[in-house]
């Protein structure tokens, strides 16, 4: 048995990572990096994760470490409160002393507010989801045991890039993007010429998303609390992944964010690293259908991929009101982009469609080329690559889902109902085409089941 690292060990862990994290968001802040600066900062986390997740578990975030000690209380996995608390303290103070060092660095400061235009409950909402959706992946992919999670490899891309999902200029646009209780006070503290007091708010919107990631971690994993999972568990994690990917559509693209298409598929992303093994994080009907044609997924049956595409919708369709909502009830419509029609909408969300089932089934179905470590980061991919390919032609859906969230965001005005079910159309018979193409490219699939049931 491997020896535990000491708690000073941890301690130093904790303020060494919160540090170079806190100093990493001045540093892009004050430089004015309106591209990379999300991308940045989620690679700080990341890096940090992977050099000290062995010693201290690298939280960095007080909100992490409260929702491990809410999933410990109620009888998961997690962190004792005595822990928790010294942690906290550690960030807190480590994030206090990287605020002041890139003050004197830049000789500037920022104040934590909600942004101009955004009212206090946007910045709350926004808060709150992307806190949940940190603190969730955080428990999924690094504190889960019973799941085939327990062990990978990917658990520091995974929680890093949720940073790139909630963007400076996605959720960001509205409450500045804070999602860390030590990063809010010592942005606080650190400008204080020019107000104080809104860490407080920010700090109870983060462990109130905190709470809620831990509460939602037991629902969809209720073997780590004693539990057996079933249906409910499946359909809950297929409602939220796509909540969370569909909220993060319209916040990028009502906040025109100059790396929409990262965010989006970051987004993408870190929910099947979190979700994969518990409902196989299709998140699409468009995927669903795919899998559901292919045959090779023998639990998926007609009565349950109907059941997973009702949870989809149903997931979108509230991202999309809550979206709308943070922006006073403005919307955009679905449709082709300027200067084209749908018949160019039909190539476009065909190819790009068909590329997504594609990658789905070749690397988390197929037994030749699943991608035991990799599959999240390509099927994420996918999103990025067609989105930034059509998306001035189609806007880049390649989701059902997505395409009726939109319309619902839009109040169904502007035809976009019709919109909908007309790229939705699209998007299904480019699945069952991708089912079709991947029936012949691995057929070895078949041949090795032959030979492991001949044994």
């Amino acid at each position: 048995m491997a020896p535990e690292p000491t708690n000073g060990a941890k301690y130093a862990a904790e303020f060494l990572g919160t540090a170079v994290l806190m100093f990493t968001v001045g540093c892009n802040v004050l430089s004015g990096n309106k591209v990379w600066g999300s991308t940045s900062i989620a690679c700080s986390l990341m890096v940090g994760i992977y050099a000290l997740g062995g010693i201290s578990g690298a939280n960095f975030n007080p909100a992490v470490s409260f929702s491990l000690f809410v999933s410990k209380a109620m009888g998961g996995p997690g962190m004792e409160a005595k822990q928790a608390g010294i942690y906290t303290v550690v960030q807190i103070l480590a994030a206090v002393v990287a605020a002041f060092a890139y003050t004197f660095l830049f000789w500037d400061d920022f104040n934590l507010t909600p942004s101009a235009g955004f009212g206090w409950i946007d910045a709350m909402v926004c808060e709150i989801v992307y806190t949940f959706m940190l603190c969730f992946v955080v428990l999924n992919v690094a504190v889960a045991e019973k799941g085939a999670n327990s062990g990978n490899q990917f658990y520091g891309l995974a929680i890093g890039f949720v940073i790139i999902a909630a963007g400076v200029y996605g959720a960001g646009m509205a409450s500045g993007g804070c999602f860390n209780p030590a990063v809010a006070i010592a942005i606080d503290v650190s400008s204080l010429s020019k107000g104080f007091g809104w860490c407080i708010a920010f700090l109870i919107w983060e462990f109130i998303g905190a709470a809620l990631a831990a509460v939602v971690f037991k629902v969809v994993r209720p073997e780590e609390f004693g539990g057996e999972k079933g249906l409910p568990a499946v359909l809950a994690s297929e409602f939220l992944g796509t909540f969370m990917l569909v909220i993060t559509v319209g916040l990028n693209v009502m906040g025109r964010t100059p790396d929409g298409a990262f965010s989006i598929a970051a987004s993408l992303m870190s929910m099947i690293y979190a979700l994969g093994d518990v409902s196989g994080a299709h998140f699409n009907p468009a995927v669903t259908v795919g899998i559901l044609a292919s045959g090779r997924a023998a639990d998926l049956t007609p009565a349950k991929a109907g059941q997973y595409i009702g949870a989809q919708v149903l997931g979108a369709m509230a991202a999309a009101i809550l979206y709308s909502g943070i922006y006073n009830g403005a919307s955009f419509k679905l449709g082709p982009g300027s200067g084209f029609g749908y018949g160019e909408v039909i190539i476009a969300e065909f190819v790009f469609t068909f590329l997504l089932c594609y990658v789905v089934l070749c690397v988390a179905v197929s037994t030749t080329t699943a991608a035991k470590q990799m599959f999240g980061l390509a099927i994420g991919s996918c999103i990025t690559c067609g989105v930034n390919a059509i998306g001035a032609v189609s806007g880049g859906a390649l989701n059902p889902a997505v395409a009726v969230g939109i319309a619902t965001g839009h109040r169904f005005r502007d035809g976009s109902l019709g919109a909908a079910i007309a790229f939705s159309l699209v998007e299904f018979v480019a699945a069952g085409a991708a089912a079709g193409i991947f029936g012949v490219t691995h057929a070895v699939d078949k041949q090795s089941d032959k030979l492991e049931s001949a044994a």
